[in-house]
């Protein structure tokens, strides 16, 4: 369904905004294009941190790495839009797509891209990378074929475009038929408000099954006409002309808003109020740089402080904030709600779980807060915290209840409010009769044979992170019952495993196990494993290291299974997209492997654990567009990083200790909120001396392999001695 209105005038009310400025500018590190190639998926464009508007290139769809809207690649642009996902494994989103052209020369994909796997017609652009930049809060592209220059800037909820055009008669195209991925728009509307002011709404279903985001947006041309340009043989697109003889430029501002046209128009007005885009620039530039300058680092080389930098970045693209200035936001139940706090989407939580949120914790307490406000808000309106939360749909896409870890990290770490309602939530979410836990409930396992879905060995696997995560905080504020309950639950994990073949493995209701039965094989959705093989799911317990341990025979056997872990070759089978990354059968390219190298801590072996981690970060993150061996999964990859270069990671996702690896940096300031800094040195580190020697927090001799949350919030300084061989 379509609609074109055209109506009358409307003033417009300027509101007076000022920017801040940077001293240290950390933006100069970042390369947003790295992980935009291979399997990376990120996005590339103009954004702030958190913003609701991420404005940037948009593709036609190829295939699976086409899920961010943009692919390095490819050779094409058709527009640039205003949302965007980074990292993740399904496409989505791609709203409001705006497309500078001249209608004299106007070139299709259909005609010039016969490669592309789509119906799709679309004016489109050869991209060349050679005229194209990138930085944090800015985006610009030639596209000679037009003579048009394009420059993009953003503010949390408005894009700013700059285009300058050679033609004497140019056009822009409205694109509210196209999305990215599993994107299908279902209805939109554009309203034509006079000469220089639009607005409207595009509506889409596809991985979010329904989302809305409305738009305005006022141009600093009149616009002299219009025409249609076909998109499909279902729907159009509308190109606004121009007569740009004498001004070659053309500013358009673009405000969005999850709940209303009039609440775009509030955003735009608040966040925009006057045709300044080097003004904008400057402010998007200076907000990173206030982000990205919250760890402050004496890296060894050039490309570390790179790939630190991109990596801090990419962690802050998501979650996206979700509510307007105003604080209106659209609810899980589709009903608008308001909220002092930011309301937040795009939670990848299968994801950010394990490093990405615990990262949250440490250097953005305000945003910590702000994500339980969301967590408990979205229990509310949909009965149970997120799974997978995209454009106020619950997605329910990946396994287990990602939501209950991070709602008892936040707890654990003083985020949440209202512990006892927050409890509740977690309690509530994890006795739903659903995705597995019917199943659990009555089993104590998750069986194969009375599932109607595959995956069962994972799926329970993560539920018992959740059911150990839940029944700490019941432990903590004194419900005995829950702590019991799901304590108990939480154990659940080890009726998957056989210790005949030593791994976990599909168990039917009898009892029996699954044969066949292949420890490397890694069918997508066609086993009982998710993106996974029994390999790498049977150290999937990250919450009881010691219970691991001691189903695995204790600490020799412990050891030795490890170290094969780390060199075993296998034929994973045809169909393991996910699985990349590979050290031996360690995957780094996907999430449930994240933890494993840090088990070394937990057996007296922390140097196996230098060595492992250093590998990784040397091998498997890079300076170039194939910088991520993986999805890049809305920061988790790059926030294994952040933390891993400092020499810590959080096992236990909740309030777990912080294991030492071997951090791959000189020095670390850490801000960590409360006018405090946590300062990591490491004393004579260089890519040879990865091992830690000793370790001493404020002075003081650590025997132990680990600090704790309280102590790195406390502010600081950890002194690691590094060296060239193993401490005796």
């Amino acid at each position: 369904m379509k609609k074109f209105i055209f109506l009358a005038s409307v003033a417009l009310a300027a509101i007076v905004s000022c920017c801040k400025t940077e001293q240290k500018d950390y933006t100069q590190f970042v390369d947003p294009l790295i992980g935009s190639g291979g399997h990376g998926h990120v996005f590339v464009g103009a954004n702030v941190p958190y913003g609701m508007v991420q404005v940037g290139p948009q593709q036609i769809r190829d295939s699976w790495d086409w899920c961010s809207g943009y692919q390095y690649s490819d050779t094409l642009v058709i527009g640039f839009s205003h949302t965007h996902l980074s990292g993740t494994g399904i496409g989505d989103l791609g709203d409001i797509l705006l497309m500078p052209y001249d209608p004299a020369k106007t070139i299709y994909s259909s005609e010039y891209m016969p490669r592309k796997k789509t119906e799709a017609v679309h004016v489109y652009a050869h991209l060349d990378h050679a005229k194209e930049v990138v930085t944090p809060g800015y985006y610009s592209l030639e596209m000679p074929d037009y003579g048009v220059n394009v420059r993009l800037t953003a503010t949390a909820r408005t894009g700013l475009h700059e285009y300058t055009f050679t033609a004497d008669t140019s056009a822009i195209l409205v694109d509210l038929c196209s999305g990215i991925g599993w994107d299908g728009v279902t209805d939109w509307e554009l309203t034509v408000k006079d000469e220089t002011h639009i607005e409207g709404y595009r509506r889409s279903s596809g991985w979010a099954e329904d989302h809305t985001y409305w738009f305005a947006a006022e141009f600093s041309e009149p616009v002299i006409g219009q025409t249609t340009e076909i998109i499909t043989d279902k729907e159009s697109a509308t190109a606004l002309l121009f007569d740009t003889s004498v001004n070659k430029k053309i500013f358009v501002k673009v405000g969005i808003s999850p709940v209303s046209a009039e609440n775009a128009w509030e955003n735009l007005r608040t966040e925009q109020p006057e045709w300044d885009f080097e003004g904008v620039r400057a402010a998007a530039k200076a907000s990173w740089n206030e982000k990205l300058g919250l760890i402050d680092i004496e890296p060894m080389d050039e490309k570390q402080c790179k790939i630190f930098y991109t990596s801090l970045y990419h962690t802050m693209i998501s979650p996206s904030v979700f509510s307007d200035v105003n604080g209106d936001y659209r609810g899980a139940d589709g009903n608008v709600y308001s909220d002092d706090l930011e309301q937040y989407t795009i939670f990848s939580l299968w994801d950010t779980y394990r490093t990405a949120s615990p990262l949250m914790t440490i250097i953005d307490g305000e945003k910590a807060a702000s994500v339980a406000s969301t967590f408990m808000n979205i229990y509310n309106q949909q009965g149970k915290l997120p799974v997978w939360h995209l454009a106020g749909n619950e997605t329910n896409c990946m396994i287990g209840n990602p939501g209950v870890i991070i709602m008892a990290d936040l707890i654990l770490k003083g985020f949440v409010k209202d512990v006892p309602a927050a409890l509740e939530a977690m309690k509530a979410s994890s006795m739903l009769d659903e995705r597995g836990q019917e199943l659990l409930k009555v089993y104590g396992y998750i069986p194969f044979d009375k599932s109607a879905e595959l995956e069962t060995v994972s799926k329970a696997m993560e539920f018992a992170i959740a059911d150990a995560c839940l029944a700490k905080v019941a432990r903590e504020y004194g419900d005995t019952e829950a702590a019991g309950y799901f304590g108990e639950r939480s154990q659940s994990w080890k009726k998957h495993y056989d210790p005949s073949v030593g791994f976990v493995r599909g168990r039917a209701s009898d009892g029996s196990w699954r044969t066949p039965f292949d420890e490397f094989k890694a069918l997508h959705m066609q086993s009982d494993f998710t993106e996974g093989n029994a390999w790498q799911y049977t150290w999937l317990v990250p919450q009881d290291p010691q219970g691991l341990i001691e189903i695995l025979g204790g600490q020799d056997a412990f050891i030795a299974k490890l170290d094969q872990f780390f060199v075993a070759e296998g034929d994973l089978g045809p169909n393991a997209n996910d699985v990349t990354g590979l050290v031996g059968q360690y995957a780094h390219g996907n999430e449930p492997s994240h933890h494993i190298a840090y088990f070394y801590n937990y057996v007296g072996q922390p140097y196996k654990c230098a060595e492992k981690v250093r590998h990784i970060m040397d091998e498997l993150y890079f300076d170039n567009h194939e910088g991520v061996c993986g999805n890049e999964d809305a920061g988790q990859m790059s926030a294994w990083y952040v933390l891993s270069s400092l020499g810590l990671y959080q096992v236990d996702p909740a309030k777990g200790e912080f294991q030492f690896g071997s951090p791959a940096m000189k020095k670390a300031v850490v801000n960590v909120g409360g006018g405090k800094t946590f300062t990591v040195v490491a004393e004579n580190n260089s890519p040879e001396n990865i091992y830690i020697q000793s370790a001493t927090l404020n002075g003081k001799a650590l025997d132990r392999t680990y600090v704790t949350y309280e102590e790195i919030m406390a502010g600081g300084v950890l002194e690691f001695v590094m060296g060239p061989q193993p401490q005796a």
